[in-house]
């Protein structure tokens, strides 16, 4: 089997990432770049993007996958930006096959203390710009692009203090259904990915030790995601070896929404370990 990211399955295609100078949008924009790809990164960071393009376009010569790297700096919070962004990726590359709409924000709030600022905030760049991107972005797809919106497992099941970011989440699958419909005719595809816990600057900053132990004995596979396993999804999913998938929504989160109750599962996990497996525990329901 070959190493990921070797089947160079993107070679001579264009890509466009979102919000890809750091974190999952990096090693998303990585994948497509060792997989062949022309890949625009973009941020409102310029230092960070031309840093990360000027690295995936030395990793791509370095490894001879005639990829390349290229960042244009926006806001996606801009509509102009968003327009200019498409059009850049259009004129340097040809045309746009792969757009990931990736860039996403959150704030700490609730339903009835959120403020209309962070509503905004939150729709402008988590959702109104997956729309814009794709509307734009279109319009310079042949039959066979495809769009993978990045949403979360936050869009199945969730916690309190994080409105609208969650609410937002769940309505990017709805999007991509609506937009699967109707892009479908055209020959272009639409799917999102949703993560779960994943290992980025940001977890590493807010997970202790401790917490992170804990945290990994929810997840059955018994670890954080990565951002490698983010991006081989979306890359399967961006990919001709998914040219029947349109329309779905893949939760990427180690398991971690499969488990009804957290103590039942980590006993039983840890009877596994041990090597004095038994049968789990029935689940209370007085």
């Amino acid at each position: 089997m070959s190493e990921p990211g070797t089947d160079r399955r993107f070679a001579g295609s264009t890509a466009l990432v979102t919000g890809s100078t750091r974190g999952i949008g990096a090693g998303i924009a990585r994948r497509f770049v060792d997989e062949g790809a022309n890949v625009v990164i973009t941020g409102r960071s310029v230092d960070e993007g031309e840093a990360i393009a000027s690295e995936l376009s030395a990793r791509a010569t370095a490894a001879g996958t005639d990829g390349d790297a290229h960042f244009v700096r926006a806001d996606v919070r801009d509509p102009d930006d968003i327009e200019a962004l498409v059009r850049a990726t259009a004129d340097t590359y040809g045309g746009i096959d792969v757009l990931v709409n990736n860039a996403g924000v959150q704030t700490e709030t609730t339903a009835t203390d959120a403020a209309m600022d962070d509503w905004e905030f939150v729709l402008e760049t988590d959702f109104r710009s997956f729309w814009l991107c794709a509307k734009h972005a279109v319009e310079h797809m042949s039959e066979g692009g495809s769009i993978v919106n990045m949403s979360s497992n936050h869009a199945f099941s969730t916690m309190p203090g994080l409105f609208p970011y969650n609410a937002v989440k769940a309505g990017i699958n709805g999007m991509t259904r609506a937009m699967a419909l109707e892009l479908g005719p055209h020959g272009i595809r639409v799917n999102t990915v949703n993560p779960g816990w994943v290992e980025v600057e940001r977890t590493r900053e807010e997970l202790s030790d401790d917490e992170r132990q804990r945290v990994e004995e929810l997840h059955p596979l018994g670890r954080l995601g990565t951002r490698a396993d983010v991006a081989g999804t979306v890359a399967f999913l961006a990919s001709d070896d998914a040219a029947f998938v349109t329309g779905t929504s893949v939760l990427v989160d180690g398991g971690r929404s499969a488990v009804m109750q957290d103590h039942t599962f980590v006993e039983y996990a840890e009877s596994v370990r041990t090597g004095d497996r038994r049968e789990p525990p029935a689940p209370n329901t007085d």
